[in-house]
């Protein structure tokens, strides 16, 4: 098997006043490359949180996290946003696009912070955005597309860079059922015939089970 994530007895604790309160409490996981993983359970279990310290978003209080052979738990705030940058492409439910920049222009503007260039590869962006079925939608502005169009441009953005992993947050919490199955088909075409690895946040279990595997939380703990 080829480990592309490892934890190691993750923790993470916030301090509010003077109080500190566990979110995560000893969290080890692996996952291969290639895999796409749904994490599940109540609100409040530490999912959140847990794929916030898988992207380099947060710091833990304690454990380890290696990413693509790279460990982002004891370096530099300066490193761990170099490592997200070339490592890690997002998805959000709430999409975070760039308004005033069309499809097209949110996927450059993803490149120039990937690399520095910001001519990037006018190719590619045709061919990942042909791939999403988003090719007629590449001068469109976020707010003249569909909730799910818009999503999948988001998609498209996480994958434009070629990251090792996709984290992907409630990806299809904003949408109707016909548009979060287009994206959900999307996801899992990605991950079947380009082998890309896939993490997914969801209260979803339709969406879950698109995945290989689930990963269930709750009380800050992996419980299966």
């Amino acid at each position: 098997m080829n480990t592309i994530l490892k934890t190691e007895d993750l923790k993470k604790s916030y301090k509010i006043g003077k109080m500190e309160v566990p979110a995560l409490r000893g969290v080890s996981l692996a996952i291969e490359r290639g895999e796409f993983v749904a994490i599940m359970g109540p609100s409040g279990c530490g999912k959140s949180t847990l794929l916030h310290l898988l992207g380099g978003l947060l710091s833990p209080t304690s454990g380890s996290i290696i990413i693509d052979g790279e460990d982002i738990s004891k370096v530099s705030d300066a490193k761990r946003t170099d490592i997200r940058r070339r490592k890690i492409g997002f998805v959000f439910q709430r999409f975070n696009l760039f308004p005033t920049l069309t499809a097209e222009g949110n996927l450059k503007l993803a490149e120039k912070i990937h690399s520095g260039n910001g001519n990037g590869n006018a190719a590619n962006r045709r061919d990942v955005l042909r791939l999403l079925k988003l090719e007629d939608k590449m001068h469109h502005r976020p707010l003249e597309m569909s909730g799910g169009e818009q999503q999948r441009v988001a998609l498209a953005r996480a994958v434009i860079n070629s990251p090792a992993i996709i984290l992907a947050d409630e990806p299809t919490g904003n949408l109707d059922t016909e548009n979060s199955q287009i994206v959900l088909d999307m996801f899992r075409e990605l991950n079947e015939k380009f082998g890309q690895t896939i993490i997914m946040i969801t209260h979803n279990p339709e969406a879950a089970a698109v995945c290989s595997r689930t990963i269930r939380m709750r009380d800050g703990h992996v419980v299966d």
